[in-house]
């Protein structure tokens, strides 16, 4: 018997297969239950395994280069990667295909796909102040992969009919201006795919993430330390983390029971390492640039209520510090771009490009920048090298065939348009696209 899971294991995940999830029968759903790994107890899951693998491998890919890409200092990505590693064994499913990475992002937070892709924002690392903090935050992340909170909370979208694909899109017909950006520029739904995880899911994170700190070697003071780190920033820099809170709902409850769980439970544990200065001799380049990733975080807060001026101000700051750092130059581009400047949004995508070539991100933006230029056949190019790179935003299919209709090549442009209405169902790319088809005799009017 076909289960709606092994569709998804199979091949990738679309608006069809989530309607489709949707609408099984109250039967069906009997066979989605699971046994969660942690608890033991029956948990209502439409995702397999090898389900919760090829979402993440279709998906995080786009919200790692929605954060600018890995960071470009190996070193500091091998040591994020060895304290994640060092944890797998002690988890409840160490056969996850987990990888660990230090994202350009200057905001501060942590995620993980249900597959076990985690990424870690620069903005949190340089808040961190020892390796046992780091150890808490990936075991906390890791936990959420044990438990299936992830998993699970994708189901319940399913069942809700939430339908995830196009919610980037749907989001940037109310403002059209920001949805160039934030739609057309990385996470097609990866950012949906994240969950919103529950109080009672963090509290169960938090507990499992200080087990299995401990049982890798680090003091339960850790996970107090990181709480403690959390609950400053909400009130020192609030932009800066609120994304972090709104994927995982903070307390002061969280704190307290960090604390009373070093001071008992893990109370034997708690003369093992924090390794401070280890931390800081893997984390000096990164504090280095600190006051430029703060003007970076101060910058993303001035552009998100509209003040350009004011971002592109502090960008120059940061550029003169550090003139080749690729999340800078996707800001200064991004906010190029929102100052109808696509000139020289052009000249900070494309010096991007050649700083981090092979991070995808750069290269759609200077096409949107070459598209507002008008220059379509450079525009085309760029939107094809960024699909290759990265498959499967249906933005990305948009634009190529917008650039194809500036060139006059209708025919294929007409190819896109249609492809592109098989991905996504409503919004004014949308309009466009089927408005452009029965202009051109592709579609009858009575299809609209």
């Amino acid at each position: 018997m076909h289960h709606p899971e092994d569709r998804i294991a199979n091949r990738s995940l679309n608006r069809r297969d989530f309607l489709w999830l949707a609408a099984v029968s109250t039967a069906g759903l009997a066979s989605g239950c699971a046994i969660n790994p942690v608890t033991g107890q029956n948990q209502l899951m439409l995702l397999t395994e090898q389900g919760e693998i090829a979402i993440d491998r279709e998906h995080a890919p786009h919200q790692f280069s929605a954060d600018y890409g890995a960071v470009q200092d190996p070193a500091l990505n091998n040591y994020v990667s060895s304290v994640g590693h060092s944890m797998v064994g002690v988890t409840h499913r160490p056969h996850m295909p987990y990888s660990f990475r230090c994202v350009n992002a200057s905001y501060v937070n942590a995620y993980v796909f249900p597959g076990g892709s985690v990424g870690v924002t620069r903005g949190i690392m340089l808040e961190m102040q020892n390796e046992a903090e780091l150890g808490a935050l990936l075991g906390h992340e890791l936990a959420h992969v044990s438990a299936r909170h992830t998993a699970a909370r994708t189901s319940k979208v399913i069942m809700s009919e939430l339908i995830l694909v196009g919610t980037v899109l749907a989001l940037s017909s109310r403002n059209e201006d920001w949805g160039v950006l934030a739609a057309g520029l990385g996470a097609v739904t990866a950012g949906a795919l994240l969950a919103r995880y529950s109080r009672a899911d963090e509290r169960q994170a938090d507990q499992l993430g200080v087990e299995y700190m401990t049982r890798s070697g680090y003091s339960p003071d850790g996970m107090v330390g990181l709480m403690d780190v959390l609950r400053r920033l909400q009130k020192r820099k609030p932009s800066a983390i609120e994304m972090m809170f709104a994927t995982h709902p903070m307390s002061e409850d969280r704190y307290r029971a960090a604390l009373v769980n070093a001071q008992t439970t893990f109370r034997s544990d708690r003369h093992l390492p924090i390794h401070r200065e280890r931390y800081m001799d893997h984390t000096v380049g990164l504090r280095n640039i600190k006051s430029a990733i703060e003007k970076m975080q101060e910058s993303e807060k001035h552009m998100v209520q509209r003040r350009f001026l004011a971002a592109e101000g502090l960008l120059k700051d940061v550029l003169q510090q550090v003139p080749r750092d690729y999340g800078g130059l996707m800001l200064m581009a991004k906010c190029q771009l929102a100052l109808d400047r696509p000139n020289r949004a052009e000249y900070f995508a494309d010096k991007a490009r050649s700083v981090y070539p092979q991070e995808a991100q750069a290269h759609h933006l200077s096409g949107i920048a070459k598209l507002g230029m008008k220059r379509y056949g450079e525009a085309h190019a760029m939107f094809t090298t960024y699909e290759r790179m990265l498959p499967g935003n249906p933005n990305t299919v948009f634009l190529i065939g917008s650039s194809l209709e500036g060139m006059g090549r209708r025919g294929q442009a007409a190819e896109q348009y249609l492809r592109f209405s098989r991905m996504v169902h409503s919004g004014e790319k949308y309009q466009y696209a089927q408005g452009r088809l029965v202009e051109w005799g592709y579609v009858a009017p009575s299809a609209q």
